[in-house]
């Protein structure tokens, strides 16, 4: 629990460093039929104006921001995540920082990650993709009592049939095999 708690004031310590504006950034959104290869480096997809663009702090609705900056995460550009992710008006969504601490935990910083992810479920505690994450950090980091922890909540809030449950099941069982 003292751990957990040290990790915790750690992640929100360093929030402040993560969430002022940043202007390069990566590629598309989702909704507009647009992927992260569409747009160039630096540029993210607007679906008002229907085109690549250079984000800039408010000139994104925060959804458009939320699947740019999912695709990139997912594409393994988590840098550039982040870039486009802090451009959010909303710094409580918790897609936002369920997706800023997907990609920190994936960039190496899986402390950061772990505060987004904690915040995150603070907001929502019954957001299952974030519970399945934060599983896959605590195996990160040797917490197998953390990750099956989080495999409990999802199980509680979706059964053992959901997609959350069985990705992470999946990771604690290969964990354990190595």
């Amino acid at each position: 629990m003292r751990r957990r708690l040290l990790v915790q004031v750690m992640a929100i310590a360093a929030l402040p460093l993560f969430v002022a504006p940043a202007f390069a950034a990566g590629e598309s959104g989702s909704s507009g039929g647009q992927t992260t290869t569409t747009c160039k480096k630096g540029e993210v997809w607007d679906k008002k104006k229907n085109k690549c663009v250079k984000p800039q702090y408010g000139m994104l609705d925060d959804d458009s921001i939320y699947e740019a900056g999912h695709d990139l995460a997912m594409a393994g550009r988590y840098d550039e995540a982040i870039s486009v992710l802090t451009l959010a008006a909303n710094k409580q969504d918790p897609r936002i920082l369920n997706y800023l601490g997907y990609s920190h935990r994936h960039s190496g910083r899986v402390t950061v990650g772990l505060g987004y992810y904690e915040e995150a479920l603070r907001i929502d505690p019954n957001y299952t993709l974030v519970r399945e994450y934060l599983g896959e950090a605590h195996l990160q980091i040797g917490d197998l009592a953390g990750a099956q922890q989080q495999l409990n909540e999802i199980e509680k809030r979706t059964g053992k049939g959901s997609r959350e449950y069985g990705m992470l099941s999946e990771q604690i069982d290969h964990f354990l095999r190595s």
